[in-house]
């Protein structure tokens, strides 16, 4: 038996709201939070409850804001209202078929100069000066008016001179985690990408590195350096040397593998002695285990001084490159104690640690640096840039304590946003438009390079139907989507998108390798820069033996031009499409039937000169075509003619039997 429903019962719709509007139970009971004073227009101040974030909300990096929440956010970090109204100031903006994302040669050596000449201008916020009487609340709105006011100039160099800017961190919270390692360091060291040192390097920062301290230093740690030539390193070093830049070459891969292996050869070692003690203990007298120990005594010493002769060689064959020399562990650490300032202490018995701070984009490598540096894993490291949320402490030595800063991105000026996805600033997998940084990949690596790297076959546009020799997005992606059997659900046509993550990951990894050059005058050509990294033995094992066997099977003898021999020669363009080189061979090709014949289209036989070449008509056909050209029913015409073939045909009695 069903029981009768309550009328006094209320549906969960009325409860939740009725909880929401603080009509629940438990209402007087709840505790009201610090709200937020805001102004309105009319000058009237009113207080609203700040919004309930949880600590890994504050700390999300923003990097870019729709026009809207950038509106609201700014809103509120002013403390200010507003009131919608409606206005008829309607502007259409005109907009062309010209690709946004990349710039020609021209419009980039344009753009560029105009970029250096408003640099000085690219700041970052300041933290506002405060003491031990500055309360939590105060120093609160004064960080966030200092921040409001450095938004609103980068809004206004962005709109008054017309310049495209990087997406800048606009969290607060992040810009927090920087003033603080910048007050707590001795020496700030600004980790940099050595494909693109000035696109990472903000040169404002170390200017308010000085303001805070005077005598706090700074130093630029080029990283991945192993990702570059000698002769790259030499031209960078010189641009470093002359700007008055005090700057290092560091790889955070090679020290790695570096620590790993003496970590094997030391476990091996220590094996090996194991088990050759455990077994000879027994077998060999006391004599002899002597002589054996001043034996191993006197070839460690020979080892030793081995090892010393190498070094004094190396340092006399070095010593005119030790500005382009990558960095050990060891070296690196004793560049932090040389360049930091000497620390001044009251107690001597507990001295005070050297504190050396590293700051960078994301996804530059200040983790990976720290885990070289102490040996073992103690930061979490990840390809997707901003893995490290809050500054962090690490204590390296008795002498040095490391802090490392979250990934801040600086404001800086770009010239396309595609050049900020391939330098790993913007995470690829959030990535919504992929032709344009695919374009540029595709611009900036050999198409011959790309081909040997993947082993596919771009097919790029003809010259005769508008190709330059270079492959387009579109093109390379086609390619390495159906070679690796990206598809799309349901339709079968090559997954453009995902080929693009996975070719724009080898580009940030540095599987498809570019370096810039430094900007000198005269300019430096880009493909020249780069001629050693196209070379084969650039790439991997696999690729390098499949090559290998197709030069052993070609027998023509004549090769096409390849960038990875000679950079400066561009493979040509072809002079046809494949539609015109296949009529070619249709039309000319040995053992077909029509070869030396022309093939007429339908509609030739009709026209006055298929009239007159084709075969006369006659019989019908020509009284037909006669008629049609009087303008004469065809029918009326065959009764004008005398001849009929339409005689009934009469049937003959059959003879009787009983005709005589």
């Amino acid at each position: 038996m069903v029981l009768a429903k309550s009328k006094k019962a209320l549906g969960l719709g009325n409860s939740l709201m009725n909880d929401r509007f603080g009509k629940g139970k438990g209402a007087d009971r709840k505790k009201v939070s610090a709200g937020i004073r805001r102004t309105d227009q009319d000058g009237q101040t009113y207080v609203t409850n700040a919004p309930k974030e949880a600590g890994w909300v504050k700390m999300r990096s923003v990097t870019e804001q729709g026009a809207l929440d950038e509106f609201l956010s700014t809103a509120e970090m002013a403390g200010t209202d507003f009131t919608a109204e409606k206005m008829n100031n309607v502007k259409i903006i005109q907009t062309d078929q010209k690709n946004p994302y990349l710039l020609s040669a021209a419009e980039e050596r344009a753009t560029l100069r105009k970029q250096m000449s408003k640099r000085n201008r690219l700041t970052v916020p300041r933290r506002p000066q405060w003491n031990e009487n500055t309360t939590a609340q105060d120093l609160d709105r004064r960080e966030r008016a200092s921040l409001l006011d450095w938004r609103r100039g980068l809004a206004e160099l962005q709109d008054d001179e017309d310049l495209l800017m990087t997406p800048f961190e606009r969290n607060i919270e992040v810009w927090r985690q920087l003033w603080r390692v910048i007050e707590r360091s001795d020496l700030v060291v600004q980790i940099v990408d050595a494909r693109d040192p000035l696109l990472f390097r903000s040169e404002d920062l170390e200017k308010y590195v000085k303001e805070v301290d005077s005598q706090k230093n700074n130093l630029l740690l080029v990283n991945k350096a192993d990702m570059m030539t000698l002769r790259q390193r030499e031209a960078w070093a010189d641009y470093f040397e002359k700007n008055g830049i005090n700057y290092k070459f560091f790889s955070a891969s090679l020290a790695k593998a570096r620590n790993e292996k003496m970590d094997a050869e030391d476990e091996d070692e220590k094996t090996e002695k194991d088990a050759f003690l455990g077994e000879a203990q027994d077998a060999i007298p006391p004599e002899a285990d002597r002589l054996a120990e001043e034996a191993a005594k006197l070839d460690v010493q020979d080892e030793h001084d081995l090892d010393d002769e190498w070094a004094s060689e190396e340092e006399l064959s070095n010593e005119d490159d030790q500005r382009t020399r990558i960095l050990t562990v060891d070296e690196l650490e004793a560049l932090f104690l040389k360049n930091a300032p000497q620390v001044e202490t009251l107690e001597s018995e507990h001295p005070r640690k050297t504190q050396i701070g590293l700051v960078g984009y994301p996804n530059v490598g200040k983790s990976s640096t720290i885990n070289a540096l102490i040996g073992a894993k103690k930061v979490s490291v990840s390809s997707t840039p901003g893995k490290t949320k809050h500054f962090q402490t690490i204590h390296l030595s008795p002498e040095v304590i490391l802090c490392d800063c979250p990934g801040l991105v600086f404001p800086n000026f770009a010239t396309t946003k595609a050049e900020l996805v391939c330098n790993g600033i913007l995470p690829i997998d959030q990535l919504r438009e992929f032709t344009g940084p695919a374009g540029l990949v595709a611009k900036r690596i050999p198409q011959s390079f790309f081909e040997a790297l993947y082993g596919v076959k771009v097919k790029t546009r003809p010259l005769e139907e508008g190709g330059t020799g270079i492959p387009t997005a579109e093109e390379i992606l086609i390619a390495y989507a159906i070679a690796r059997g990206f598809t799309k659900t349901g339709q079968g046509q090559p997954d453009e998108s995902r080929a693009a993550r996975y070719i724009l990951k080898d580009y940030v990894s540095g599987k498809l390798l570019f370096c810039k050059p430094p900007p000198n005058d005269p300019p430096i050509d880009a493909r020249e820069f780069n001629q050693e990294l196209y070379q084969t033995e650039h790439l991997p094992q696999k690729r390098q033996a499949a090559l290998a066997v197709q030069a052993e099977g070609s027998t023509t003898g004549s090769e096409d031009p390849s960038l990875m021999d000679n950079p400066d020669i561009l493979p040509a363009p072809p002079l046809q499409g494949e539609k015109s080189t296949r009529l070619d061979r249709k039309f000319f090709g040995p053992g077909q039937g029509t070869a030396g014949h022309l093939n007429m289209p339908f509609n030739h036989q009709y026209s006055e000169q298929g009239m007159a070449a084709r075969k006369q008509l006659s019989g019908r056909k020509a009284q037909t075509m006669l008629a049609l050209e009087k303008d004469i029913d065809p029918a009326e015409l065959k009764l004008m003619n005398g001849k009929k073939h339409f005689k009934g045909r009469k049937a003959k009695p059959k003879a009787s039997q009983y005709d005589v």
